[in-house]
């Protein structure tokens, strides 16, 4: 483990950069995902997986590589983004999600890939690069997320209410006293009502106790809007989806499978004071998986925009763009 060290200037994101290629790929029972590439056509391949579930791809993510070094692929998973249709729960399930990298990897015409995720993106991450270890050339991982039931319970139970109350009394407020026993269950029925009015409340409710821990230094409050609700209703909708059924994975799976990663260099970044998702997932990550490298970030949280995590991340994939290059 190491601990990141505050360079002179801290790195940032790369130049704003545009998709030289992009489109919608048919993934099957009704679902298209969106897709783009950037950067260097002839350059060493990499994925970006975006966190949520329910969250999409924005155009910074592109930003988080040298794209004069990688051919950077991103695409909205399904429902999300500019995926059809949009939030859409029907054979949106992890196993589906893995089916859908290995149908883009081939459609790209891709042999494998550089693998940045962070959070929900991390756990996809791990259960890609598990069932599919040749196809993974390395792995970045930041704010490590593995769905197993006592991380579910810290964010929606307990443990993360002891240090933002106030948030969390916004949160369960949208809940009768009843339904407060079981906040997952709960806001699961609330978010699939056919009434409009009580789906959107519940799922601003739901990204806004997301928003409001993500940080270390808070940004401010959201803006409430059209778009904002649009894209509440799905990420509220689809994370909860997946975390009523424990992210359709085998309790401890992702960490209890991470000796398949053996062949697999990694680098693990984590936030100190992530409070989304706690270090302590981090550490057991790396434990079970000897040839990773475990970077904690002393004064940040959980958004992957935070200045010291985006450092790492950046000099974490500058750091695979060389090793590709001394390999040829």
């Amino acid at each position: 483990m190491t601990y990141h060290r505050k360079a002179v200037q801290l790195r940032s994101f790369y130049p704003k950069i545009e998709p030289y290629d992009h489109g919608m790929l048919d993934v099957g029972e009704g679902h298209k995902i969106y897709w783009e590439v950037c950067g260097n056509p002839q350059g060493r391949p990499a994925l970006f997986l975006h966190g949520g579930p329910g969250g999409g791809c924005g155009k910074d993510h592109r930003r988080l590589f040298n794209p004069k070094k990688y051919r950077i692929v991103l695409f909205d998973q399904r429902g999300c983004g500019r995926s059809v249709p949009y939030n859409n729960l029907k054979a949106n399930t992890t196993q589906h999600l893995i089916s859908d990298i290995e149908k883009l990897r081939h459609f790209l015409k891709i042999e494998d890939w550089v693998i940045l995720g962070g959070s929900w993106g991390s756990a996809l991450a791990l259960a890609y690069a598990e069932k599919y270890p040749k196809r993974v050339s390395g792995l970045v991982l930041r704010g490590i997320f593995t769905l197993r039931k006592k991380e579910l319970e810290w964010f929606y139970k307990g443990g993360a209410s002891f240090l933002f109350p106030e948030a969390w009394e916004r949160f369960t407020n949208a809940l009768s006293p009843t339904e407060r026993k079981n906040i997952m269950g709960s806001y699961q029925k609330r978010l699939s009502s056919k009434n409009k009015k009580i789906k959107i409340v519940a799922a601003r409710a739901w990204s806004d106790w997301e928003g409001d821990t993500l940080c270390l230094i808070p940004k401010g409050e959201y803006k409430i809007d059209e778009s904002r609700d649009r894209f509440a209703l799905a990420i509220a909708s689809i994370e909860n989806h997946y975390f009523v059924n424990n992210g359709f994975v085998k309790e401890g799976q992702l960490i209890r499978n991470a000796s398949k990663l053996a062949d697999i260099p990694g680098v693990i970044i984590q936030g100190r004071y992530d409070m989304v998702c706690p270090p302590v997932t981090a550490w057991e990550l790396h434990k079970n998986w000897p040839s990773s490298k475990l970077v904690i970030v002393p004064d940040a949280g959980h958004a992957y925009d935070e200045p010291g995590i985006l450092d790492a991340t950046i000099r974490a994939t500058d750091d695979f763009a060389k090793w590709h290059e001394r390999k040829i």
